[in-house]
């Protein structure tokens, strides 16, 4: 009986975890994330800050994507020690015209001049998918028109490794040398998971430094007619 029985069934051992083994696995992993918050909240907030490089150039670029006021009081800082004498300051066109927004316009003209900033220089980009990218193909053309050869980005200080990764990318073989200056405000390295707000903002940039790292850049392969175009 049991010889035939062999051909057409198995015996089949499984070995499966008590309650008690995932409970206590889950305690332990909760135990180990909340005792060493410090060091892997650090690690993610500092893998989206640029290495800040502030060295004589010839431009500032203020990042002015989402208007913030201490990225041109920083610039204004920087003028002021004669790291650089002008800055540009991107912002958003009208679909249609391509001429600047006034609303944006008038933003970003108040911020520079209640920050004290000596001179500076609107431009008008259009904000098209994905954003940070194709406006940087819009400033590249400024920058080569200006016979720009150093420019350092400012810009917040969680999206500055993901700028500079871009400007990079855009910029290489073009003989700019582009350099990097986070600028903080409430949410810092050190203190960004104390709120929901630092959290979000975090997880956020976390997820655009990834998609532009692994996919848009990565992928940017343009054709001769783009190129045309772009150039």
């Amino acid at each position: 009986m049991t010889s035939w029985r062999r051909h057409l069934f198995y015996t089949k051992q499984c070995v499966k975890t008590t309650w008690k083994l995932r409970l206590g696995v889950l305690v332990l992993a909760t135990l180990t994330l909340a005792s060493t918050n410090r060091i892997w909240t650090n690690a993610i907030a500092r893998s989206l800050v640029c290495a800040q490089d502030v060295a004589p150039s010839d431009l500032i670029l203020i990042e002015n994507f989402d208007p913030n006021y201490l990225l041109f009081e920083r610039a204004a800082a920087l003028q002021k020690d004669r790291i650089a004498p002008r800055a540009l300051v991107p912002v958003q066109s009208w679909k249609d015209s391509g001429m600047p927004n006034y609303i944006s316009q008038a933003t970003a003209e108040v911020m520079a001049r209640h920050a004290r900033m000596v001179a500076w220089d609107l431009l008008p980009v259009s904000e098209v998918e994905p954003i940070s990218l194709n406006a940087a193909f819009q400033i590249r053309q400024y920058l080569l028109r200006e016979n720009i050869k150093s420019l350092i980005v400012v810009t917040g200080g969680f999206r500055s490794q993901r700028s500079l990764l871009i400007y990079r990318t855009i910029l290489a073989g073009r003989g700019v040398q582009v350099r990097c200056d986070p600028v903080f405000g409430r949410v810092t390295p050190e203190r960004w998971s104390d709120s929901w707000h630092g959290i979000q903002g975090v997880a956020e940039e976390f997820v655009k430094l990834q998609y532009y790292r692994f996919y848009v850049l990565l992928s940017m392969r343009p054709t001769r007619e783009n190129r045309r175009g772009i150039e």
